[in-house]
């Protein structure tokens, strides 16, 4: 059988015709692999939903307990018509998951979905899968981007704070995943205080400390007066009226889209923490080399980069261009 009778793109998403099954569709499908629980990969209403346990826990908490038809969570590998599929930690988010497919009779496809190689204290760490062919996002996928240590960044951070003490630090990081690996880099980076939250991050925060992940004493920035120095909020709240409780505030955010200048100072950005949940450039490279697929595919990101690279090494390459894959939505 061949590659693009496995797996190939539909309007819906990735689409294996052996399994019937779609992979992180962006339309509702009678059966969804969901590969984590960002709202540009993980949909309401489809017909059954198979993903690992944490993600749709977060499903559920993001759309509610009726978000899909039926569940199924992805313990071990399991049969789904002429396949066997497996979920492999992803090191993104919490729950993320690489989704492995292997027919009856063709070659082993890994979709990575959105993956990170760097160590991250919210979620398990990446996890090489052999295949024969590679499915890699490319969001960073130009030489450009290679981004530091994150703790680097938050030495940055606790600098800021301690050069600004009056000034309270208000960083936007997305409401999954982001917000909570930010407020775990900053214990790491030695802030113990109480570390203010907005509204929009409790519930995903509290599931994280139901999931055994410290986070630290927490407190709400809801309420008119807020003495934490350290704010964390969903970027889509600066551009609201609650930011206005807070005095001359130093503005940050996080995210590995701070590299390039320019979108820091169209946000207004006073402190970029280059902070991503993305692989970079040396990141996904040195993944194709470690894995040596036969193939590669690649998704949603700048896509004519990584063929150039893969040509020169003389790894097979295509791009499946999928749309409706964006950064995490607000």
């Amino acid at each position: 059988m061949r590659a693009d009778q496995i797996l190939h793109p539909t309007p819906e998403g990735l689409y294996c015709p052996p399994g019937d099954f779609y992979i992180d569709p962006v339309r509702p499908v009678h059966r969804a692999l969901i590969t984590h629980g960002h709202g540009d990969h993980a949909r309401a209403g489809h017909g059954v939903v198979l993903a690992t346990a944490q993600t749709l826990d977060i499903m559920a908490i993001r759309y509610g307990q009726d978000f899909a038809g039926q569940r199924q969570v992805a313990n071990g590998p399991l049969r789904i018509h002429d396949t066997t599929v497996s979920f492999h930690p992803a090191g993104h988010i919490l729950g993320s998951a690489q989704i492995a497919i292997q027919p009856d009779k063709g070659p082993k496809i890994v979709v990575s979905g959105d993956y990170c190689r760097r160590p991250n204290p919210v979620c398990a760490p990446f996890e090489p899968v052999p295949c024969d062919i590679f499915v890699t996002e490319a969001t960073f996928g130009l030489p450009v981007f290679c981004h530091p240590d994150p703790l680097q960044e938050m030495s940055r951070l606790t600098a800021s704070m301690a050069e600004f003490p009056d000034r309270p630090h208000l960083i936007g990081a997305y409401a999954l995943g982001k917000a909570q690996r930010v407020i775990a880099l900053a214990r790491q980076a030695g802030i113990d205080g109480p570390i203010a939250i907005h509204g929009a991050l409790q519930n995903l925060c509290d599931y994280h400390i139901a999931q055994g992940i410290d986070l630290g004493p927490l407190v709400p920035a809801t309420a008119d007066t807020v003495t934490a120095q350290l704010v964390i909020a969903p970027p889509s709240a600066f551009a609201s009226p609650w930011v206005q409780r807070f005095r001359d505030p130093v503005i940050g955010f996080a995210s590995g889209w701070m590299q390039v200048r320019a979108r820091a100072r169209q946000r207004g950005v006073e402190l970029p923490l280059i902070i991503s949940d993305h692989v970079d450039w040396p990141q996904v490279t040195n993944t194709i080399r470690e894995l040596s697929p036969s193939e590669v595919w690649i998704t949603h990101g700048t896509e004519d980069g990584l063929m150039r690279w893969c040509e020169l090494e003389g790894v097979a390459a295509r791009p499946l261009r999928l749309v409706g894959y964006e950064d995490e939505p607000e």
